[in-house]
């Protein structure tokens, strides 16, 4: 009787912590955007290509050396 009732427990136990995994992984899922909150024939926003991105990262990274080759002379 007692086996039994530690196997319930253990399908007990196992059954909530599925279903925790299984809500956690639906939360993971990427959504669709509504229909509603994108006006019809209006295109989403594009993502910035990684070129450009990189090519901003290396401008600032250079204008950053600029000011403090500046700041050094001063």
């Amino acid at each position: 009787m007692r086996s039994a009732f530690s196997i319930l427990a253990l399908v007990i136990v196992l059954t909530i912590v599925m279903l925790s995994a299984k809500k956690q992984m639906d939360a993971m899922k990427p959504r669709a955007p509504a229909a509603s909150a994108a006006a019809p024939g209006s295109a989403a926003p594009a993502l910035p290509q990684p070129e450009a991105v990189g090519r901003q990262v290396q401008d600032l990274m250079k204008q950053g050396e600029q000011r403090a080759s500046g700041a050094d002379s001063q």
